[in-house]
């Protein structure tokens, strides 16, 4: 299985290289624990598949000690240099910048989108990660199309933060999150706790929200990992692109949630 993962990488590797960057979008609300390891495997697991990766961390606010994206912004155009020997993957603060995109979504030369923007400055990358609270994805990419991960564990709290966080992207955002919640491989009822917090969480949209939202139970395994950064790439939308042709393509696209065993 695990060549089929390579064969597929390979294919959208090559086309990758003939576009734009490509970005996906991870909501955080609070639960470090088990958002930052499974944004870590993600990485893992495109640069393994040959991909130039880097990550917008608006968790984090520029400053002069710390440069990151509004910097790069202010830079007069000039672009992101990349790793070319994908040993690594940057982590870019990002708060500000991206608050800067949002109060100025069309540049003063001409009819840039925000993502374009993006693209622009990203442009020797293949994935852009963007990490961000949901309410900030929500500000920062209304009616996008991008499917943000809303990642879960089974503590209590998790539950409760994570509830909040799908509100925001569903209703703010007009955004439609994944739903992923990695198993402990060590507890013999990982898989069944899974479900069962996903489960949960997904009548809360239906009952009170009235909706349906997908969602999937990996384990840190590196064929999981594989199969769910093959999963957001497919699902990824072009940074050349403005978000009126996202949301169109989005509403086109059809979902396709066979690369994960343990999907449902």
């Amino acid at each position: 299985m695990l060549d089929v993962f390579l064969h597929q990488g390979s294919g959208l590797r090559a086309h990758a290289a003939q576009s734009a960057p490509r970005i996906v979008a991870m909501a955080s609300h609070g639960d470090r624990q088990s958002e930052l390891p499974l944004l870590s495997d993600l990485c893992t697991a495109w640069t393994d598949l040959g991909y130039l990766v880097v990550v917008l961390d608006a968790t984090v606010a520029e400053s002069d000690n710390f440069p990151g994206l509004r910097q790069l912004l202010g830079s007069g155009g000039h672009t992101h240099a990349a790793d070319e020997s994908h040993a690594i993957w940057p982590i870019v603060p990002a708060a500000l910048g991206l608050e800067h995109l949002r109060l100025n979504d069309v540049d003063m030369a001409g009819d840039k989108s925000p993502l374009q923007h993006l693209g622009s400055v990203f442009k020797n990358y293949d994935i852009v990660l963007v990490y961000a609270s949901a309410e900030n994805l929500a500000s920062y990419l209304p009616d996008s199309g991008i499917e943000p991960l809303l990642t879960l564990s089974t503590r209590g709290v998790s539950r409760l933060s994570a509830y909040q966080a799908l509100k925001r992207l569903l209703i703010i955002g007009r955004l439609q999150p994944t739903i992923v919640a990695v198993m402990n491989e060590s507890d013999p009822n990982g898989l069944a706790s899974g479900h069962s917090t996903c489960k949960s969480l997904q009548d809360c949209a239906m009952t009170f929200l009235g909706r349906h939202v997908t969602s999937l139970t990996v384990s840190r395994a590196s064929d999981d990992m594989s199969r769910l950064a093959l999963r957001l790439l497919e699902k990824a939308l072009s940074l050349g692109q403005k978000v009126s042709a996202l949301t169109d393509s989005y509403h086109q696209r059809m979902s396709n949630d066979n690369h994960l065993a343990r999907s449902h």
